[in-house]
């Protein structure tokens, strides 16, 4: 009778240990834990800084106005967390939401409007960042960058890959998508 909850865990922890192994490109990348607000982060090849999203509470709830809070940890420092800078935050890294609901929000990066996420409260009441990966609804937990040269303003993207979880059956998936 324990079989079949044995058999899930030890499935579902093999397989994030794959993706886990597969999503470390040639560099290891530290994951960012411990934040029960973080909703996804984003990494990408320059180095193992780490963008983090999270929840944005104001008195208790999550502000309307500016849902989602959008930060660095820097790992190739101190692992300090920082601020986005002002042109991370209107040409790159920063975050654009509209209330299309009660509880959710279309979500897309300033720098790529064409790939939608969207904010929304799951049935356990918890906030959760949706996307599609493969065609198929997934929880978004991770965005990956691979970039080879270019310059700050326009480096030249290999790919993304994008990591989440199929909500239905809580196993990890993930895409490699060529921008």
């Amino acid at each position: 009778m324990y079989i079949k909850p044995l058999f899930f865990v030890t499935l579902l922890l093999v397989t994030q240990l794959v993706f886990n192994f597969a999503a470390a490109q040639d560099k290891i990348f530290p994951v960012p834990g411990g934040n029960e607000k973080q909703l996804f982060f984003l990494q990408r090849t320059p180095n193992t800084n780490t963008i983090v999203c999270e929840l944005n509470y104001k008195e208790g709830v999550v502000d309307k106005e500016d849902p989602i809070h959008v930060f660095w940890i820097r790992y190739q420092e101190k692992g300090q967390t920082e601020d986005l800078s002002y042109i991370q935050r209107k040409f790159a890294y920063g975050v654009k939401t509209r209330q299309i609901g009660e509880n959710k929000y279309e979500l897309n990066f300033v720098s790529y409007k064409k790939y939608k996420m969207y904010l929304m409260q799951s049935s356990d009441k918890q906030f959760h960042v949706y996307t599609t990966i493969n065609k198929k609804p997934a929880i978004l937990t991770r965005i990956y960058i691979e970039i080879k040269g270019g310059t700050f303003w326009s480096p030249n993207i290999e790919y993304v890959e994008v990591t989440g979880i199929d909500p239905t059956t809580l196993l990890p998936i993930k895409e490699r998508l060529k921008i």
